[in-house]
Order: C-alpha cells, then structure tokens, then sequence
C-alpha cells in the first residue's frame, strides 16, 4: 500500500475496492443492519473479504444436484443399478445442502427457476424417502395386509406427483429411508427456507408443507425436531396457520390416526429423555394453539389437545429440570382458557346479584317497621324498657343490614346495558381482593357516567356493521517479534500494556509505590490507580519474581516493567490498599450521581401518591372502560396501569378520534379543573430513567468499602484515612438514610396503584405516567394542529411513494398504509 500511495494509484485502487465490495455485498443477501455492519469495515478488512471470495469456488452448478436427484427417482433403473446410486445419495444431498447454505443468492434462485425446478425434485424425493416409512406402521401388526390396502396407501402417497407406485418403488424407498437422507432433504429445505425468496416458494408450493409434516414418522429424533421448527416458523407468517392445519389434516389421512395430532401426541410422551424435541414439540404446540385471534377456534384447538392427554402429562412434566421446557409449559398453562372457571364465575356474580336484591327488599321492611316504631312512640308517652330495647336492636339491625347492602353493592356492579355494540377496551383488570388499601377505592365511576353524555360517546365508539372484514467474521492475527536485550518475566502482552500505563503517570516505580503505602491521592490521579488495577501481580508472576530475587540476579538486567512489579508485589496488602484508593478517589463523584436519583424517586412517588387531579382522571378512565365492556366482560373495579397505554389504540367508528382524544374532550368541557393535572406530577420523567435496584446495589457497595477502610484505620494509624472518615462518614450515612426513604416511597405509591414492588422497578412504573402525559398533551393540542401534523404526514406519505415509483420497486410490493388517528 506504501508503494501504491507513494506512486498515486492509491485512490483509483480505493474506488476500484469498493467497486468490488458492492458487488459481494449484493451476492450476500444480507439483512440490513448486518449490511450497515459491513460497511463499516476498514479497507484492510472489506480487501480481505474480497479476497476470501475470490477463493471461494462453487463446487457444482445447480443442474448437476437435480440430474443426480432425478437418477434417484428414475422407475426405470433396475435394482442392482439402484443399490449402487443410492449409496452416494446422502452425500450428494449433504453437498447440496451446504451449496443452498453458503452459496450466493443467485446459485440458490438458479436452483429454484422454473428451468431446473429444484423445489419440486427435492420434494418429489424427499416423498420418495419416507414412503416406505409412512406404509410400515400402516401394515406391521395388522392382519388385513391386503392387496388392496397396500394400493390405497400407495395412491395416497404417490397421487401427488403421479407417479406409479409399486412394490419395487417400495423396496427402493426402503433401502432410502435406512439412511439419513430424510434428515438432510429437511436440512435442505430449511437452508431454502433461510431466504424470504424461497420461504414463500415452499408456503406456496402444493406439497411441501404436507411432505414436511410427514417427515414426523421418522425415527430420528433430531429429524422430529427440525421438522416442528420449520412447521412453527411456517405457522407464524401471514396465512401459514391454515397452511399447518391443513398439513396435519393431510397426515390424519395418510396415516389413519382417529384424531388429528395424534401421532404427534405419542412421540411427545415416548421421547421424554430427548429434551430438545420435547422443547420443539412443546413450542410447536404454543405456537399452534394460542397464534389464533378467534378465541373459540383456539378454545376447539386446545380441546384437540386435552382430548388427547395434553393436559395429563404436563402436569407430570412441568416440573422437568430443563429452564427451557418448563418456560414453554408454563407459556402454555398461562394462555389456557379456563371455560368451566368462567362460567363458574358467572354463575357466583348471579347468586350475589339475588343476595343483593332479598338485602334491599329486607332493608325496606326493616324501615317501614323502623318508621311505624317511631310513630307508636311519639303517640305514646310513657314508654318502658322492653320497647326502648326492641326499638335500640331493630335501629342496631338496619344499620347492620344498610352496610352489607353498601358493601356488596360496592363489591358486585351491575352491568351497564348500551343502546350499540361498543368495540372492547382491551385493559388488564384488577380482581377485586386486589382493590383494598389502592386509589381504585376512592373512586366512584358510576357518578361519572352520570356526569357524562354518554348517547354521544356511543355515536362516537360504536362498532360497524358486523360482515365480511449468518454471521460473518474475519480474523487475523500479525505478530511481530521483536528482540529484546533485557530479561522479561512477564507475558509480552501484559508487559507492553504495562508500560503504556506507566507512561502515563509520569513518575518513577518508588514514588509510585510510596504513594500506594501512604493513600496519596494528589500524587496518584485515581484514574491512573484504576488502570493499575488491572495489573495486580498473580500467584504465578509473584512466584517468578521472587525466584528471580532468590538467585540473586541483578535487577539492572530487569525490564523496567519487570522491576516495577517486583516492588509493586511487595507492598503489604496491596490489593486491599488499592481498593481503597479507588474508593476514596471516586466517593465524591458517586455520592454526587447517586443523591439526585434518589431524590428523583422519592418526590416522583409523593408526587403521584398526593395528585387528586390524577385520580378524578383514572376515574373517568374507569367509568368508559365499564362502559364500553361492561355488556361483553363485565364490569371491573380497577385496571393496571399498563392499561393507559391502550387508549391510543381503541377508535371510533370513523377511526378519526382515539378514546384518549375523547377523554380530553370531555374533561376540557366537563371537567377543566382538571386540565393541567400533569403539573402535580413532578420528576416522573427523571424518575423513570433510575434503576433502584442497582442504585441501591451501588449504596450497599459504599457501605461494605467504607467498613474496609475503618478496619485499617483501626489496625493502623493513617491520618489520610481518618480525615477522609471524618468528612464522609455523614454524607454516606445521608445517602443511605435517603436510599431507604426512596425504597420505602416508591413501595408505597406502587402498592397504592395495585402494582407489585418486586415486579414494576421506578424504570417501568413511572414510563406509563411519562407516555400517558405525552400522549395526553398531543390529544388535547387544538383540532387545527393535529389536521396540520396529518396534513404534512400524508405529504411526506405521497411523496415517498412518488420515489419508490421512479425507483422502479417491485409492483407488489406492500406499501404501508397510515391512520390520520395513529397520527
């Protein structure tokens, strides 16, 4: 390169290179972030990845894999013929699949055109494989191995691609499905797959979905799981649920199982020593069961299941030792519909309505009976003890009676009948032990809906009509070996690294080492002590050292380095000494980061806690949300507060208004005292960017280093040392009085909110309050600026697709569609 700068080619060469490296980009196929990755290398780096290409030859082109594939296949071939092909199928399948792997993007299209059909033969042999796997437990151990059954399976298996089936093909196939050919057609087809290219040819192609899921009956267990991964990933795409339900429709025919899953049900019970498939297995069904939008579909899915045991052994398996399998038993048990808890549910909230209504028909004959007592009295002058008794214990009954009608009235909400289907607030609900001692208790959402015009809100939010709606790495490693003229004992990494520390300090080995044994900080900067950390000497550099010192060597012919570590080895305590000259040095700067946190916290949580304006806002929350799902869920008593994350998301029927921007409307009208609630909720924004648990964590550490420096005070006397005890004994003793404050406010204002301290850290709790109040700013901006912000968003809207129609992108390509309510 010195040569070539030095004669003005360089930046032709330079332009050239990149030249070059575009290209090898464009074969890779790379995502975008790994793209950008890529450009970012130096020129040394993309010249060596252009080089390692230039190296890399395909072995084989794509017709060479599919001659070979269609000799397979040939009927005609005779057997012996046969027996000799067949023995280099796997390893002509495994180059393949290390072609489809490694190759450029182009080889891999090459083999999938419609010249070579790739796809097809790979299919067309992968059925082939497995036939004589699929007939064997169809026929072994049954008396009826008829003639005629053989040919009905064989045209289930073979009608595909019409080919005639036989027992020849049989016996061939048999001699296939003894190798581990399945297992690498599987390998082949995901190596397609890798590519968005070939995933939608196999999601579009007739077969191959069906000849995946049949690969099930295969033997191999690593096959069995490859296959659930594949079949999963095809169930998460657009589309691709049907896709496997239908697969598996297919699998129940072909292999005469009574119920559909069946087979895949017994290979999860035989195979519970291989913990990889059970995990396959487990996630498949996750996957299968709860990735459906329609809760009754996915309420007939898992009845397949539990109809077929499911339920029975997880029980048994859910406390299986793998992390991995019990996460997705338990993601599984989590998202279970519970039909029989629910309508058991109903049937609870019914009978209390009845208790409540025989309650309040009591209450009305113990006042008529109350006020007729009071008249009799009035009447009647003289009065005796036993009518005074009587009149004391039916007063002491009413008011018995009177709060249990008001506590079960507060505990049972009827449910709010609506003139239109509303769409539903998709809240997480609080249960109603969950209420006592939280601000949801102070609330009183029915005078809210009172309060409120709520003919216009169902105007507004009613429902339409129901109807049709691989990475890369390159390393290399230079040496350069230079001759030294004195004795080294240390590595020569950790030597020179050594060196340029000291360098830095700019101070001989003695002033170094009596600065550490006298915790002089004004000669040792504590960046410097913190560097030389790193350098503590090890039991096997100590025990060289101190060899060395026993044969009397001189330490002249000692590196410098050497000779440092030798005296740095030898100061008392050194690795005690300099933990807390770093201490002492960065104490100020974490008392200083730390005290403002925790300040954030505290006002952040008495803030909140204290703000009336927040809680009349929640309870109007409240009042919508029960109306709105009050005829579908019920109504409830409380939410999480994860919940005002939702507001954005649920749309009136023209979908130009959100329930947020209605929420501001009203309290703007109804409720303008309430505007500016966000101005009692001080810091929540500095609040929510501090992790309590490592600030406490950090505290605990200060603690623990300041009892080590009061250990050495104690054992020697350093006047360093005291004074710094002296003046920072206190600040510390503050921090940790206002750590507990902070911990002890945050507790209680999460509690307030029926959230839980172990779960919701100040980093996710006060975020909710922070996006609620941002989003709340922008719904209540005036009309006119949010038509200006939507106006300018469709703009910038048309005019990207202006550039992506000069820029001749793919016709069917999908172009995003925006909502001016998103907006």
């Amino acid at each position: 390169l010195m040569v070539l700068k030095s004669t003005g080619l360089h930046d032709f060469l330079c332009a050239l290179m990149h030249i070059f490296f575009a290209v090898l980009q464009n074969s890779m196929n790379l995502p975008p972030d790994k793209a950008r990755l890529l450009r970012q290398y130096d020129n040394e780096k993309k010249w060596d990845l252009i080089c390692d290409q230039e190296r890399f030859q395909v072995k084989n082109p794509p017709h060479t894999y599919i001659q070979k594939l269609r000799g397979f296949l040939d009927p005609g071939v005779t057997r012996k013929k046969f027996r000799r092909r067949v023995q280099e199928s796997t390893k002509v399948l495994r180059e393949l699949e290390i072609s489809l792997r490694t190759n450029h993007i182009g080889w891999v299209r090459e083999f999938l055109n419609d010249e070579n059909r790739g796809l097809d033969i790979l299919v067309e042999y992968l059925s082939f494989a497995q036939c004589a796997v699929i007939i064997r437990p169809l026929t072994t151990g049954s008396k009826l191995q008829s003639l005629d059954l053989l040919h009905i399976m064989l045209c289930i298996i073979c009608c595909s691609y019409g080919s005639v089936a036989n027992s020849k093909t049989i016996k061939n196939s048999r001699l296939v499905s003894q190798k581990d050919d399945v297992h690498v057609c599987i390998m082949c087809l995901r190596a397609i797959m890798n590519y968005q290219y070939g995933f939608n040819m196999v999601m579009s192609h007739p077969h191959a979905v069906n000849e995946i899921a049949l690969s099930l009956n295969n033997k191999n267990s690593r096959t069995k799981a490859l296959v659930l991964e594949l079949l999963a990933a095809v169930c998460l795409v657009r589309g691709g649920h049907e896709i496997i339900l239908s697969a598996f429709d297919n699998f129940k025919e072909v292999c005469k199982e009574k119920h559909r899953f069946e087979k895949l049900m017994d290979y999860f019970r035989c195979e519970e020593g291989n913990i990889d498939f059970m995990v396959a297995c487990m996630q498949f069904i996750n996957i299968v069961v709860h990735s459906v939008e329609d809760m009754n579909f996915r309420v007939h899915l898992q009845y397949e299941f539990t109809k077929l045991g499911l339920d029975d052994f997880l029980e048994k398996s859910k406390h299986t030792e793998s992390d991995k399998l019990s996460v997705q038993i338990q993601a599984y048990l989590d998202n279970v519909f519970d039909v029989g808890g629910l309508l058991e549910d109903a049937e609870t909230k019914n009978v209390a309505l009845e208790k409540v209504e025989e309650l309040e028909e009591h209450l009305s004959h113990v006042r008529t009976n109350t006020l007729s007592n009071s008249a009799i009295t009035g009447c009647i002058t003289p009065m005796d003890v036993s009518s005074k008794s009587s009149i004391r214990y039916i007063e002491y009954d009413r008011h018995n009676l009177f709060n249990n009608y008001k506590y079960l009235a507060i505990r049972i909400k009827k449910p709010i009948k609506t003139k239109f289907r509303l769409p539903v607030f998709n809240w997480t609900a609080l249960k109603p032990n969950q209420i006592n001692g939280t601000v949801f208790n102070e609330l009183d959402d029915e005078r809210v809906l009172e309060e409120l015009d709520m003919e216009k809100f169902e105007e507004l939010f009613k429902t339409r009509a129901q109807g049709a709606m691989v990475d890369l790495s390159c390393t290399k490693s230079k040496a350069s070996i230079k001759v030294a003229n004195k004795v080294q004992l240390l590595d020569a990494n950790r030597s020179k690294n050594l060196a340029i520390t000291l360098r830095k300090a700019s101070k001989s080995t003695e002033e170094i080492c009596k600065a550490i044994q006298t915790f002089d900080l004004k000669a040792l900067p504590v960046d410097f002590v913190e560097c030389l950390m790193r350098f503590l000497p090890t039991e096997a550099e100590s025990k060289l050292l101190r060899q060395y010192e026993r044969e009397r060597r001189p330490l002249e012919q000692l590196a410098e380095e050497d000779r440092f570590m030798l005296l740095f080895s030898k100061i008392e305590r050194l690795t005690q000494r300099m933990s807390i000259i770093t201490f002492v040095g960065n104490f100020a700067d974490n008392i200083s980061m730390l005290t403002p946190q925790l300040n954030a916290v505290i006002a952040a949580s008495a803030s909140v806690k204290s703000s009336p304006k927040l809680k009349r806002l929640l309870e109007i929350i409240l009042a919508l949300g029960n109306y709105m799902n009050s005829s579908k869920r019920g109504c409830v008593y409380g939410f999480k507060l994860q919940s005002l994350d939702l507001l954005l998301d649920t749309k009136s029927t023209d979908r130009k208004m959100t329930l947020l921007h209605y929420i501001a409307l009203i309290v703007k009208e109804k409720y303008p005292e309430l505007t500016n609630f966000y101005n009692e909720l001080h810091f929540v924004d500095k609040a929510a960017a501090v992790s309590l648990e490592n600030v406490l964590l950090d505290i605990k550490e200060l603690g623990k280093s300041m009892e080590l420096i009061r250990r050495e005070c104690s054992l020697h006397d350093h006047a360093v040392l005291k004074g710094f005890l002296q003046t920072s004994d206190p600040q510390l003793e503050k921090l940790q009085k206002d750590a507990k404050t902070a911990e002890e406010a945050f507790s209680a204002v999460v509690m307030y909110f029926g959230e839980s301290p172990k779960t919701t850290p100040p980093s996710v709790f006060f975020p909710v309050f922070v996006r609620f109040i941002k989003a709340y700013k922008v719904c209540e901006a005036p009309l006119p600026s949010r038509q200006l912000c939507v106006c300018v968003c469709v703009c910038v809207m048309l005019l990207r697709r202006t550039n992506r129609g000069r820029s001749k992108r793919k016709p069917n390509s999908m172009s995003p569609r925006y909502d001016p309510a998103d907006l």
